[in-house]
């Protein structure tokens, strides 16, 4: 970022001003009341300068975003539509959404072309690589249509764990929703990053999956999004979205591997 005050940076009552936290008059209140931090540390001083480009600053806890050129999206996801910006095979993709905007937005983890539900496309490529990475585990909840009537037993092997191919894995959270007429629904809440997870876990206990939609992602959740729509976070949305992926921002990276939650 140009257009530094002085070599030290620029006033942080400025640089909050412009990220749209406050007026610089409610901002110095905040300094004064100690509301403030900058790279992890309370801000005493109402002439304190920072750096946009490296500081990290929080106010009450929450991450602030001092870039404005980033953009942050939600989509509910229509199923049909494959997680990608350019599909090999000639499916549907992702670009019939990200078109609408100018900036190149990317999305953070997948969802298989079958499942439906929230998806964030962003241009903030750290935050991306961090929220999508398996090690990571952001917590997500789902609800899944199934075969069969589900039993109060089963919700409770699926919290205590089962064993599948690639290993055993249980759910944070499990509830049945509804059941009736040979089908039931079912809402589950994981933080795990593995291959079609939620499919492969509802299958193993005999409840094959119909339908599946994402309606949260971390601090995120779907709403009244209708399907096929976007919209711009919310700065409370942003703000919690960004205090995640800073709290772990150190996540190495696996080469080659992508997060694919469903």
């Amino acid at each position: 970022m140009s257009g530094f005050e002085t070599p030290e940076g620029i006033r942080l009552q400025k640089v909050l001003s412009a990220a749209g936290v406050a007026s610089r008059r409610v901002i110095e209140q905040y300094i004064v009341e100690g509301r403030i931090r900058v790279n992890g540390e309370t801000v005493t001083e109402l002439g304190r300068r920072v750096d946009p480009e490296t500081d990290l600053i929080d106010v009450d806890g929450t991450a602030v975003q001092l870039d404005v050129t980033k953009r942050y999206v939600m989509l509910n996801k229509p199923t049909g539509v494959v997680s990608s910006l350019r599909d090999e095979n000639g499916r549907p993709d992702l670009r019939v959404f990200t078109d609408d905007y100018e900036e190149r937005l990317y999305n953070v983890g997948r969802l298989d072309a079958e499942t439906s539900g929230l998806l964030v496309l962003t241009n903030d490529g750290d935050l991306a690589h961090v929220l999508a990475h398996p090690s990571f585990g952001v917590t997500k909840v789902y609800i899944a249509k199934v075969e069969g009537e589900v039993t109060a037993q089963t919700i409770s092997k699926l919290t205590k764990g089962i064993d599948l191919d690639d290993g055993p894995i249980a759910a944070d959270k499990a509830r049945l929703l509804d059941t009736s007429r040979g089908s039931s629904l079912v809402e589950l809440t994981l933080h795990s990053g593995r291959n079609r997870i939620v499919r492969r876990m509802l299958a193993a206990v005999g409840h094959p999956v119909t339908e599946l939609v994402r309606r949260q992602f971390g601090p995120l959740h779907l709403g009244t999004l209708p399907v096929g729509k976007t919209r711009e976070l919310t700065k409370i949305e942003l703000g919690a979205l960004l205090t995640l992926s800073r709290r772990d921002s150190g996540v190495a990276e696996a080469p080659g591997e992508q997060q694919e939650n469903e």
